[in-house]
């Protein structure tokens, strides 16, 4: 159950918090002056959603700590990854289905020196959305699983304070028979690789 959940759970988290960053940084729309001064204004992700940097940033961190948290903090870390999850995705789709007009407000105010939502739709003759919304959209989904798997499976996860116990109790808990590094997953093998032990040994 630990290696089948644990991994897969993390990964999801941290990999959907990267493509929500990496989305921040792309053009979610392109608005279309009337004038034909600027043909199409790309839109990016930090202007169209501008929570979308720091939500992804919150959700690459989190997995990352999900890795090595006790039991407790993987159940906060879970519920706070899947509300994180739940907020990027309704408001990344939001952009995707509906280009609102306040979401290139910014771009066209630099553009032409005028602001306002009744600017945009006297300037602008068009928005379209490109695929960023989408791919962030999924990334929030990834972030949701993975916590939602998280809080489903925290409590079978090995702890990661006994792997660093070199007491006689560490020892008494694990399996008769077995070695410190028996039945590692990626994560337990760079942990004993940043203690300078060979996972394969």
């Amino acid at each position: 159950m630990t290696r089948s959940t644990r991994t897969p759970a993390v990964l999801a988290a941290v990999l959907g918090g990267g493509l929500a960053v990496i989305g921040s940084t792309q053009p979610w729309l392109e608005a279309t002056l009337r004038d034909g001064a600027h043909a199409v204004l790309p839109v990016p992700g930090t202007e169209a959603l501008p929570l979308v940097t720091p939500l992804g940033l919150a959700a690459l961190a989190l997995g990352l700590a999900l890795s090595i948290v006790g039991t407790v903090l993987r159940y906060v870390f879970g519920a706070i990854g899947v509300l994180i999850g739940g907020m990027l995705f309704a408001a990344s789709l939001r952009i995707a289905l509906t280009a609102p007009p306040e979401a290139v407000v910014g771009v066209v105010a630099d553009t032409t020196g005028l602001t306002g939502v009744a600017a945009v739709e006297a300037l602008v003759s068009g928005i379209a959305v490109t695929a960023w919304p989408w791919i962030t959209a999924v990334g929030a989904l990834l972030i949701a699983a993975g916590c939602v798997v998280t809080l489903a499976t925290a409590r079978s996860w090995r702890s990661t304070a006994r792997r660093y116990r070199t007491d006689p109790a560490a020892e008494t808990a694990r399996p008769r028979g077995s070695r410190p590094h028996d039945a590692h997953d990626p994560i337990d093998s760079w942990d004993d690789l940043s203690r300078g032990s060979d996972p394969t040994a």
